[in-house]
């Protein structure tokens, strides 16, 4: 169910990028395109939402909760019921973004509101944004705890911590960090409804408040959250590789140290999103130096990769495809972080397209490519039949990456 949620939302916000590429190679001279600047704001705010929180998180709760009771030998997830909750509450806010982009309108501030805090913003598309988030928060840490106390309580006789597959390690953290870094977004829309529906001032300059503190909570929690989107998908590589090299993951304790190491960095580098606002030299460089340190473990992630492929009788199957096209992607990615990272560039390249595209070669080169790379690796568990590979590879007859997966019929356990 989570998995068809993705599935739904990623065509509807893939139709948001396609209408801002359009205006854009339309948006030139003395033609202003096709959309006004209202209607653009509100499909660019819409894009970021629903990808982040209806395609992303979707897809990767999804596979957590397929995988990860197999992988431990139980027979479901702690409290099932909960889980259902946690579905319905997430599928609760994706309605409440299409009813408002249906009925009347939709935040313009941007995925994250920073343009519009507390009560500057008079449109009613900002309260459907703080609802809808609010509800798909609530049930994305409960999903959170569930899948913790799965992991913690519920593995087979014998398996310890250090013999758990990586993907359970990796859903492990992934759900701490869930836990840690939701309420913190809770209490932020919680503070901005206040001050839309109370009066308060938080996060205006009046009467002692500060827009800042808005910026600070919401990269407290912002940055955990690609966190909690890419390390799934390291856990889905890591599984892919090993069987189509045909050897046992290289590394496997230095990929359980790595995973940790990025789950708790995650937490001290939120300030590299607003280098530019004035904290001056000493707290830039600390982020800065932080925000280097955590491609340490990450890059670490991408040789353990390269040396388990290194020797190995490797298949290009689809899966192993996708899971080269996401070490390239993702170098690219990874590279230009790091040079985000140096506050004196960022000052140059903050919200420009250099950033956009850093950000969307990570999440698409991770995030994408692992559901994608995922979904064709264990469906045969799932259904008991392989996917055809025509669609992902026309040429799946000949060439240098065909492979002995010709036939449909699953014979073996993946």
């Amino acid at each position: 169910m989570y998995m068809v949620l993705g599935v739904v939302m990623l065509v509807r916000g893939f139709a948001d990028a396609v209408m801002m590429r359009l205006q854009q190679s339309m948006a030139f001279g003395e033609n202003l395109g096709y959309l006004p600047p209202h209607h653009y704001d509100q499909i660019f705010t819409a894009h970021g939402v629903i990808m982040i929180f209806f395609v992303a998180m979707p897809f990767v709760t999804g596979l957590m909760n397929y995988l990860v009771p197999l992988q431990i030998g139980a027979r479901d997830v702690s409290f099932p019921f909960l889980n259902n909750f946690s579905f319905w509450m997430t599928t609760g806010g994706a309605i409440l973004v299409m009813i408002s982009l249906f009925l009347g309108e939709f935040s313009t501030s941007g995925w994250l509101a920073l343009s519009n805090l507390g009560h500057q913003s008079g449109s009613t598309g900002l309260d459907y944004y703080i609802w809808g988030l609010q509800v798909a928060g609530v049930g994305t840490t409960l999903s959170g705890i569930n899948l913790i106390v799965t992991i913690i309580k519920m593995r087979a006789p014998g398996m310890n911590l250090m013999r758990m597959p990586v993907f359970t390690w990796t859903a492990l953290c992934t759900n701490a960090l869930i836990v840690a870094s939701f309420p913190v977004l809770t209490a932020a829309l919680v503070l901005m409804s206040l001050d839309r529906y109370v009066g308060t001032h938080f996060f205006s300059n009046d009467f002692g408040g500060n827009p800042m503190l808005y910026v600070n909570l919401i990269w407290i929690w912002g940055h955990p959250e690609v966190y909690i989107l890419i390390l799934p998908c390291f856990g889905v590589f890591s599984e892919i590789v090993a069987t189509f090299s045909r050897k046992r993951l290289f590394g496997y304790t230095s990929m359980v140290y790595a995973t940790v190491c990025i789950t708790i960095l995650s937490y001290l580098v939120w300030l590299h999103h607003f280098f530019t606002m004035g904290s001056g030299a000493s707290v830039n460089t600390f982020f800065g130096i932080t925000t280097m340190i955590i491609s340490i473990p990450t890059g670490a992630k991408i040789f353990n990769w390269l040396f388990t492929m290194y020797r190995g009788r490797i298949r290009f199957t689809v899966p192993m495809l996708w899971t080269i096209g996401f070490m390239v992607t993702f170098a690219i990615g990874g590279m230009t972080g790091v040079l985000l990272a140096v506050p004196p560039a960022d000052f140059v390249l903050h919200n420009s397209l250099f950033l956009i595209a850093h950000f969307h070669n990570v999440i698409i080169g991770g995030v994408v490519f692992a559901v994608f790379a995922g979904i064709n690796y264990w469906y045969p568990k799932a259904f008991g039949y392989r996917l055809n590979e025509f669609w992902a590879r026309p040429r799946s007859g000949s060439g240098w990456w065909a492979s002995g997966w010709r036939s449909r019929r699953c014979t073996s356990s993946v």
